[in-house]
């Protein structure tokens, strides 16, 4: 694993931005490279960081050539971006190399260059949300290396136990299982409740178009053989859609005297629909349940904007974040993080760069999420201190523990990388609604 340097990739995008803002007023012909991306060196950085924002300064010209629709000069700091950046280099390499290929691709479909269906990328990605959902090495191994998923899978399951704490029968209802390994953190909790045992654990795990049925039979199987071993009395479920929009309430076999919780991570990535039209019919279905407590994890990230600079500048701070943690926890030469980077980060970052119409990844902020539960009637729930106790446990057990930043946005858990936020956690309840509101939900 690298050191990390005085200048994070984030704060070289900031100083790069700052430098960029102060340059932009300088006019150049046409056939020339502007002079203030090269030169003029920031003063008090090191010879590779005065490189690397150089080169995070050539991109952010590359992006305002081609936000202005001036391709020929875009072009030629294209060429520059792709000379000085690479994939296998240092984390401001890697950025500026997948950003740039990115801004290649949106030029090129804009001059009519990419003559390929503009579904392409929309179905690259559909592909790679699909290996994620399975059980690939490459997203086990970031799992376990990341600290992000781990502390919110495990505060979030916290928030799960302590709202099912005096039932006997649990319907775990789990929109995007995966492996299952949050379901072996539950597992384990509820076993050990010897106070009032567990009388049934019935897990209905929701399947839809990136995720076929023999990989959460799979899944259901391990987690069967974990409750044997658990002495846990234990159900599997499955309830296939080909959206999570498809959702009823007859798919999830709801029984009397359940105490209902539902987990959803990554929910906007259930979906290839627009908000809220993902949402209405699976918070419909939901409600008729009466969860206890909805749990969500979702990416803190403003990447819904129309406004394509909007979406560049947001998308740039929360993927050089991210990579810089990949750059502390993942060797630089590790396969699982090459295939990461790029099979499945470069096609995010494609999907969100060159993309219009048919992107997939609009994710959106807390904030404009509690906007859009409110008018399904959830309110939001505060997260315990012991969930939150677990957040800060979980964080701690990584060595890149204390860049794993915690705060609260509300009553949210925002998890992030060097004060980045990468994920948030909340909890949610559904509460009675106004008939006019319950004569849209219907």
């Amino acid at each position: 694993m690298s050191s990390i340097s005085r200048l994070s990739t984030v704060e070289v995008m900031r100083v790069a931005g700052a430098r960029f803002i102060q340059f932009s007023s300088q006019r150049c012909a046409d056939d020339s490279i502007p002079k203030h991306v090269l030169g003029c060196t920031p003063l008090g950085l090191s010879d590779q960081e005065a490189k690397d924002v150089e080169l995070a300064h050539l991109l952010l010209a590359f992006t305002d050539m081609v936000g202005k629709q001036q391709y020929d000069r875009a072009r030629k700091l294209q060429n520059l971006c792709h000379f000085l950046s690479s994939s296998t280099g240092n984390t401001v390499q890697r950025v500026v190399y997948y950003f740039a290929k990115a801004l290649e691709e949106r030029t090129d479909m804009e001059t009519g260059r990419n003559t390929c269906n503009v579904s392409k990328s929309k179905d690259l990605v559909a592909m790679h949300l699909e290996k994620s959902m399975a059980c690939c090495p490459a997203f086990f191994a970031c799992f376990l290396e990341l600290p992000f998923y781990q502390v919110t899978q495990f505060a979030g399951i916290q928030a799960i136990v302590e709202s099912v704490a005096s039932a006997k029968r649990i319907h775990f209802i789990d929109l995007a299982i995966s492996s299952g390994g949050h379901c072996t953190v539950l597992m384990q909790a509820l076993a050990s409740r010897h106070e009032q045992p567990i009388e049934m654990l019935k897990v209905t795990a929701v399947g839809n178009g990136t995720a076929s049925r023999q990989k959460l039979e799979d899944t259901g199987k391990r987690l069967a053989q974990f409750a044997e071993a658990l002495d846990l009395p234990f159900s599997f479920k499955i309830a296939m859609v080909k959206d999570i929009n498809d959702l009823n309430e007859d798919a999830f076999e709801s029984e009397d005297g359940e105490a209902t919780a539902v987990y959803c991570s990554l929910m906007r990535s259930s979906s290839m629909r627009t908000l809220p039209d993902c949402l209405e019919y699976a918070i419909t279905a939901l409600r008729k349940l009466n969860p206890c407590l909805m749990v969500i994890t979702e990416t803190e990230a403003n990447l819904y904007s129309p406004v394509f600079e909007e979406r560049f500048n947001e998308a740039l701070f929360y993927y050089s974040a991210y990579f810089d943690c990949l750059d502390v926890c993942m060797d630089r030469c590790s396969p699982y993080r090459r295939e990461l980077e790029e099979t499945y980060l470069s096609q995010q970052i494609k999907n969100i760069i060159a993309s219009e119409e048919e992107r997939i990844l609009r994710h959106m902020k807390i904030d404009v999420w509690r906007s859009l539960f409110a008018k399904f009637g959830m309110v939001e729930a505060e997260l315990s201190l012991s969930s939150l106790y677990q957040a800060d446990l979980t964080a701690k057990q990584f060595a890149c523990g204390k860049s794993c930043t915690l705060n609260m946005n509300g009553k949210c858990l925002t998890v992030g990388w060097k004060g980045t936020p990468i994920l948030s956690l909340s909890a949610w309840k559904f509460h009675a609604v106004s008939a006019k509101t319950s004569e849209y939900l219907m």
